[in-house]
C-alpha cells in the first residue's frame, strides 16, 4: 500500500472514531448502562433503554469489546467500548425496522 493509501485510511478511520463518539454523546441521556461484576471474567456491561435489555457488552482478554445485542446472534468484536454500545444500538434498531417492515 502507498502512504496516500495509508493515511486516508487512518484519516477515515480517524473521522469514524469521532462521529461515534459524537453520536455517543448524544445518544446518552436515552439509555442507561450497569455492570454486573464477575471475579474471573469481569464486568459484564448492560444496555438498557426504559426497561428494555438491549444488549450486553464485555472487554475480552486480548483488549477487545464484544457487543452481544439481544435477540441477535452476533457478537461484534471492536476497539471501544462506545463502539460496543453503538453496535448494540444500532442492531436494535436494525431489528426494530425489520419486524415493521
Amino acid at each position: 500500500m502507498t502512504q496516500t493509501a495509508i493515511d486516508s485510511q487512518q484519516i477515515a478511520q480517524i473521522e469514524l472514531a469521532q462521529y461515534l463518539e459524537q453520536q455517543a454523546q448524544e445518544l446518552a441521556p436515552e439509555f442507561e448502562i450497569d455492570g454486573l461484576p464477575d471475579e474471573d471474567f469481569g464486568t459484564l456491561y448492560r444496555l438498557w433503554k426504559g426497561r428494555k435489555l438491549l444488549g450486553t457488552f464485555y472487554k475480552a482478554l486480548d483488549e477487545k469489546w464484544i457487543a452481544q445485542p439481544m435477540n441477535n446472534e452476533l457478537k461484534a468484536r471492536l476497539d471501544t467500548d462506545t463502539q460496543a454500545i453503538l453496535a448494540i444500538i444500532a442492531l436494535n434498531g436494525m431489528l426494530v425496522a425489520n419486524s415493521a417492515a
